[in-house]
């Protein structure tokens, strides 16, 4: 099950419960086996609500950048570190890094090797696009659910990205990124509008 917490706040719920970005967390859950990271930005790495999720065994998938930081909050035993186009087996979990920048824009740069994600877990996989333009390195993402980032500003905006949920081979689409700091539930509406022959699930209200 996936669950759109807030903005790219992701919990996925299978046989391990992982989070993404975790960033205004509304309740205690301390229920993480894992919490992946696309970058440092603080919508993105937020220590306040890192806290609301973690647990004592919990693993941190960490952007080179933010490694230290995250080793001196929560310990140095299970932080891994990423760079973008790798694959990674951690514990019982298998998944891909991917690119994620802005071509025309420098909030996101290149060389920064902020990534995206492509999450198996459960026989499923979970493709998470990270703060990203539509880039060449990823139009040709498969997977069974993507969740790409529409809200425009730092991201794509609902046309761009509706381009890309046209071109991946994925069979549901989540926008994400939209509703707390850029973008709305009507992005949103719009971005369906344009996706063809894919299932979207709206799951910001």
């Amino acid at each position: 099950m996936v669950e759109v917490l807030c903005h790219n706040s992701i919990k996925i719920t299978e046989d391990v419960i992982i989070y993404i970005d975790p960033f205004k967390i509304n309740k205690e859950y301390h229920d993480a086996d894992y919490i992946f990271f696309t970058h440092s930005h603080y919508d993105h790495f937020s220590p306040e609500d890192i806290e609301k999720v973690r647990k004592e065994h919990t693993v941190y998938i960490v952007t080179e950048d933010i490694k230290e930081k995250t080793e001196k909050l929560f310990g140095k035993e299970n932080v891994i570190a990423v760079e973008p186009n790798k694959s990674y087996h951690v514990q019982a979990l298998d998944f891909k890094t991917t690119y994620a920048y802005n071509v025309h824009k420098a909030f996101h740069p290149k060389e920064n090797k902020w990534v995206g994600y492509i999450i198996e877990v459960n026989h499923k996989t979970y493709y998470i696009a990270g703060d990203t333009d539509n880039i060449e390195e990823i139009q040709n993402i498969e997977c069974d659910e993507a969740l790409i980032p529409i809200g425009g500003t730092y991201t794509m905006d609902y046309q761009e990205a509706a381009d890309l949920a046209n071109t991946i081979k994925a069979k549901v689409i989540i926008p994400t990124h939209y509703g707390s700091i850029v973008g709305d539930k009507g992005d949103a509406i719009k971005f369906k509008e344009l996706v063809k022959n894919k299932e979207v699930k709206i799951l910001i209200s």
